[in-house]
């Protein structure tokens, strides 16, 4: 999988092994199809005796697998119609920096912040928590504070560099996202991730430690930064979505929206990326209840280094990076790339 390049391994009863490969799902070479007895054996024979158990039980699991000198993996037990199956996702063993992955100027200030809260969102696979990984080493690398990371798993193993980095696993050094989140308040946690804010409670709990003064950087499976604040006011009952719009729009410090798209090359994927930034401005549309006007706001705040995704798209079509009819599938305004493509580009 390492050799091929590819981002993940597809293992299926009744399937050949497959690997995504720059966005792609292939065969990998000449394996025959899975036959149950035999992935089992392979499946149990790199975890522990307790998670075999609760994979059995419980028919899901979740864990990180590492391999010494090669790299480590995200790792996706799971039960269907046909038999076992798993998921195997490569997590480079070094940490990209900002820079190495391309990111905005923006995502470089939200590493100076020292309060408040940010969110990297996307659908799975679309290279969150590589970015997440970068923000965090960029804050490790450039000062002295303590730095909390909350994941199921672990994916990125971080050292010590100007910052103490404490990393804990939901299910084996804390019970729940929402349980760690609780400890970190009481814990002089500066920086926070919180590798994936899915429920209710995770939700208030971050917002409640970005009021009071935490860093905290999280994730959302949304694919705009106006749908993110949707997504975060919806999660809370009807009673207190207006006290969650006055916590969002006082923590709020901005949301990246990024989409991983194959090169025109087909050589590998490159992020296109949405980025909106915090302002007063911000906090009084999202207490007004006026996230409609959050496309507007990004389009004036370019200069702020704002940007739509639609813009983002653009940018890579134009420099060839992407193929048009890539970007057009893509975008929101599909008319303004079957202007600017011309006649042919786009089927």
């Amino acid at each position: 999988m390492k050799e091929a390049g590819a981002s993940d391994l597809l293992l299926v009863v009744g399937q050949r092994p497959k690997v995504r490969l720059h966005g792609h799902l292939e065969n990998l070479g000449q394996h025959p199809a899975l036959d149950q007895e035999f992935l089992d054996a392979l499946l149990q024979e790199i975890c522990s005796a307790e998670d075999w158990q609760t994979f059995t039980g419980h028919h899901d699991l979740d864990f990180a697998y590492g391999l010494p000198g090669v790299a480590r993996f995200r790792c996706n037990y799971f039960q269907q119609v046909a038999g076992s199956g798993a998921v195997f996702r490569l997590i480079p063993e070094c940490i990209r920096t900002l820079e190495e992955l391309e990111m905005p100027q923006a995502l470089h200030r939200f590493a100076r912040l020292r309060s408040g809260l940010v969110l990297v969102t996307g659908p799975t696979g679309s290279g969150k928590s590589t970015t997440l990984a970068a923000l965090v080493d960029s804050i490790n690398a450039s000062r002295a504070c303590r730095i909390l990371t909350i994941e199921d798993p672990i994916e990125f193993v971080h050292t010590n560099k100007e910052s103490v980095i404490l990393q804990r696993e939901v299910g084996r050094e804390t019970r729940s996202f929402a349980d760690a989140l609780r400890s970190a308040t009481r814990e002089d946690i500066d920086v926070i991730l919180v590798g994936e804010m899915r429920d209710f409670e995770t939700i208030s709990l971050a917002l409640t430690a970005a009021e009071m003064g935490c860093l905290v950087l999280g994730t959302l499976h949304t694919i705009s930064a106006a749908k993110t604040v949707d997504r975060v006011i919806d999660v809370f009952p009807a009673d207190q979505q207006a006290q969650a719009r006055t916590m969002l729009a006082d923590s709020l410090r901005g949301v990246v929206s990024q989409i991983l798209l194959r090169t025109a090359n087909e050589s590998g994927r490159v992020a296109a990326i949405e980025v909106l930034v915090g302002s007063p401005a911000l906090a009084t549309m999202i207490r007004q209840n006026q996230v409609d006007k959050i496309i507007s706001y990004i389009q004036a705040g370019r200069g702020e280094g704002m940007q739509l995704m639609d813009d983002s798209l653009f940018r890579l079509c134009q420099a060839g990076r992407i193929p048009w009819q890539e970007g057009y599938l893509k975008a929101m305004d599909k008319n303004r790339f079957e202007v600017a493509a011309g006649p042919g580009k786009i089927g």
